[in-house]
């Protein structure tokens, strides 16, 4: 019996991105395993969403490789991505995770099973009826979440999603963020928030200027930086 395909390891393989003349990533070779989260991490414009678009497959590479569980050129099916500002669809609650669901294969009369199951598993059951843009920002986050999560992915990329969120709204994202890793999925966040990094971080991706400048666990990241651009990043002097 064949096992079923895996998007893991992602493997970057000196992958560079430039837009114009511009370089956006510089030569980055890096592996994501199966695993606690992975923290993206560096000062703005270092090249956080870009890492993340590309290992969506938003993007393509300028130069080098990325792979997905061996394969160059994987669809993203096994893969969702949460933006720091999601879209909510002009529809409840209910009907854009019923969306989320059809575009995932969902057949219609599985889907209010599933519907309520996401619902309750990012906190917003009883909320179903209620017109999507008109949630909180944080609910709306966490409707995106469920969006994500409707897939089934292996992989979930988030870049920033908790960037305009208030500490309470903050803690029931990383709640859900934290819920997923136990459950097998590997998450890559891009984080700007080296508390969080702290609190959800099992690894640590440091970038400057779009090279890697650092790859740990977190815990070391943050109290035994090895690079000196670490150290200024984490003592919150500016990196430029």
């Amino acid at each position: 019996m064949r096992a079923p395909l895996t998007d893991l390891p992602l493997v970057l393989d000196r992958v560079s991105l430039a837009v114009g003349a511009t370089e956006i990533l510089d030569r980055l070779s890096v592996t994501i395993a199966a695993g606690p989260p992975t923290l993206v991490v560096g000062p703005n414009g270092s090249g956080k969403t870009s890492l993340l678009r590309i290992c969506m497959g938003l993007a393509r590479p300028t130069s080098g490789t990325i792979s997905w569980g061996g394969r160059l050129d994987a669809p993203p099916l096994r893969r969702a991505f949460v933006f720091q500002r999601p879209v909510m669809l002009r529809r409840s609650v209910a009907a854009n995770l019923d969306y989320a669901l059809a575009h995932a294969g969902v057949i219609r009369r599985q889907r209010p099973a599933r519907i309520a199951e996401l619902l309750a598993r990012v906190g917003l059951d009883g909320l179903e009826g209620r017109p999507a843009r008109r949630l909180s920002g944080g609910e709306q986050q966490r409707l995106a979440l469920a969006r994500a999560l409707a897939r089934e992915p292996e992989i979930l990329l988030l870049d920033e999603p908790t960037a305009s969120l208030d500490p309470a709204a903050t803690r029931a994202v990383e709640d859900i963020v934290l819920a997923a890793a136990r459950s097998g999925i590997k998450v890559v966040m891009a984080s700007h928030d080296l508390g969080q990094v702290r609190r959800l971080g099992g690894d640590v991706v440091f970038l400057v200027r779009g090279a890697l400048r650092e790859r740990s666990g977190a815990i070391d990241f943050l109290d035994h930086p090895a690079s000196e651009d670490a150290a200024r990043f984490v003592r919150g002097d500016l990196v430029i």
